[in-house]
């Protein structure tokens, strides 16, 4: 599989579950199938929140995709070891980052939570922050806009530090040995809208 088949399936998979129709699967086959071994052919970065599960709405299956969930979809170095682990090891030839609407972990940055754990996460969001133009007004979670915009910004803005902080994959990138590419999924919808279209 080359990067833009593995980005063609993540496509089909989300219009299939878009359109009611996903892929009728034998998960105990699936389960005994990949046993002995795993050879997902992306991984994908994606946000905690519960109406996000990747693996449904990118109907994908039992050893299909890795899956790195973290509120935000922030980038920290245990998931990027993990990616590094998921293309130069196991062979995954694309990696996703795919952000939502109405992110509570976006809101909470701009809106400068502080919550144990949780507030050197959000910082983590707020340089995506000041890619949003000063137009869009007011930059406050109340407005949905806004709160999109920063989300798309934060994706675009770990999609830059995956290929900075990771010499690895950056070389596969480079060698086209995989892709990255961003991504926003509409919460209302279900659809994922990939940064490329």
């Amino acid at each position: 599989m080359t990067p833009q088949q593995a980005l063609e399936e993540l496509k089909a998979g989300n219009a299939r579950f878009v359109s009611g129709h996903p892929l009728k699967r034998d998960m105990p086959a699936d389960v005994k199938a990949t046993a002995s071994g795993q050879y997902p052919f992306a991984v994908v970065l994606s946000c905690l929140d519960s109406r996000q599960p990747i693996e449904i709405v990118l109907d994908q299956g039992i050893g299909d995709i890795f899956s790195a969930r973290v509120a935000g979809n922030v980038l920290n170095n245990d998931i990027l070891g993990s990616m590094e682990f998921a293309c130069k090891v196991s062979g995954a030839k694309l990696i996703a980052v795919i952000g939502h609407s109405n992110c509570g972990a976006i809101k909470g940055a701009v809106d400068n939570v502080e919550l144990g754990n949780l507030t050197g996460l959000v910082d983590k969001i707020k340089p995506a922050m000041d890619q949003v133009p000063d137009s869009v007004q007011p930059r406050t979670s109340k407005n949905p806009d806004f709160v999109d915009q920063v989300a798309e910004a934060n994706v675009r803005l770990v999609m830059k530090q995956i290929r900075e902080q990771s010499p690895i994959l950056r070389d596969m990138l480079d060698k086209g040995q995989i892709a990255l590419v961003g991504g926003m999924y509409d919460l209302s919808t279900g659809k994922v809208r990939f940064f490329d279209e």
